[in-house]
């Protein structure tokens, strides 16, 4: 017996929403059926990025009514998705929203993880069962609430004679390191900044909203000596399991860590490229160095020049997830999909080894379809 469930993913890079419809077989196959993406408006991304600037003042009103319009933005993509599909509400099982993540803050005395899009507005508009606040409870059991993937990549990438590293380039970069030996535990956890950096530099300078194959990088020089002093930021050098956010690494900390006046704005590009690139790749060298293939998804796998960058730094295959049945851009909304499924059949959805719970939990609350 199969089932479908729809999964809702918008990420720190602000760009739109992304709609994946799933199929779930008995032998655990994943096979999408349809695919959707709306773009966030640059009036609503400015409003995002305003809402979730960590030194901002926000008032309950506009906190409120962006919930509000998230959920119907969020309620919208599925109608569509499913009017386009041609398949009923009725049929779908469940939806799996990640929400709009506002702040991340797992290390504080009192942590915390928000993610808004009101779920109550999605089950009612679309009618389907609607899971939500996935990493609140992974922080209640002690966890980081992040990275959540990991579980996901774990069920449809890891293989019984291959070492994987799995790398989701989003804003955010995390990995996920998969062993050939099944009872060695998964190992995840964020490496640092993906695209975030580099979109919120090239918006400021070149009023873009990313880098396109990363060609403005690419066309400065990587000063190594920045990069080398941008590497001794203390997040770089904690252990898993760690997990972090817009709200540490932002335009803020580019002007924190860089007197960006001694360089030229290409060059300093360049240089955050290469930031990434090489956190990812020292990640996989120090916690799997048997690695015997990578796997990219995420938005960063559009960026051909942080992609050379990553080969350059490794000695093993560098390769899409869509080799491997899974569209990069899909990827993350598959696995909120997934999420919604554990949680529905009571499964737990977090791996405590990747992000430091106490134990595995049960993820989400659980909003019921008409």
């Amino acid at each position: 017996m199969s089932e479908l469930y729809i999964g809702l993913m918008s990420g720190t890079s602000l760009d739109g929403i992304d709609a994946a419809l799933v199929e779930f077989k008995d032998d655990y196959r994943v096979q999408l059926i349809a695919f959707e993406y709306q773009p966030f408006s640059d009036a609503l991304k400015n409003q995002l990025a305003a809402i979730s600037d960590a030194n901002a003042i926000i008032f309950l009103k506009d906190y409120g009514a962006m919930d509000t319009q998230l959920g119907h933005l969020f309620a919208d993509i599925i109608n569509t998705l499913l009017s386009k599909a041609n398949i009923p509400a009725a049929a779908i099982k469940a939806i799996g929203s990640h929400g709009q993540t506002i702040f991340h803050d797992p290390n504080s005395d009192l942590p915390f993880s928000l993610q808004i899009g009101d779920p109550n507005i999605i089950a009612e508009r679309t009618g389907i069962t609607t899971i939500a606040d996935f990493r609140r409870r992974d922080i209640a059991a002690g966890g980081q609430g992040a990275p959540l993937v990991p579980a996901f990549h774990q069920a449809v990438f890891s293989h019984p004679s291959e070492h994987r590293c799995i790398v989701n380039i989003g804003g955010i970069a995390n990995i996920t390191i998969l062993s050939n030996t099944a009872s060695e535990a998964v190992i995840g956890f964020d490496t640092g900044a993906g695209n975030i950096l580099m979109d919120q530099w090239i918006q400021k300078h070149r009023s873009l909203n990313y880098d396109a194959q990363g060609a403005w990088a690419k066309s400065g020089n990587i000063n190594h000596e920045l990069v080398n002093q941008l590497k001794q930021d203390p997040y770089f050098q904690l252990e898993p399991a760690k997990s972090t956010g817009k709200e540490y690494f932002s335009l803020d900390w580019i002007y924190q860590n860089i007197k960006v006046t001694d360089y030229l704005a290409e060059d300093i590009q360049a240089s955050l490229c290469y930031l990434t690139a090489t956190t990812i790749t020292d990640a996989i060298k120090k916690y799997a160095p048997a690695t015997e293939q990578v796997l990219i998804c995420g938005g960063g796998i559009h960026n051909d020049y942080l992609l050379q960058l990553i080969e350059e730094n490794l000695h093993c295959p560098v390769s899409s997830t869509e080799l491997y049945g899974i569209h990069p851009d899909h990827v993350e909304a598959i696995a909120f999909a997934w999420l919604a499924k554990q949680s529905l059949h009571h499964l737990t959805g977090n791996l405590k080894e990747v992000t430091g719970a106490n134990r595995n939990v049960i993820l989400g609350g659980i909003y019921q379809g008409k």
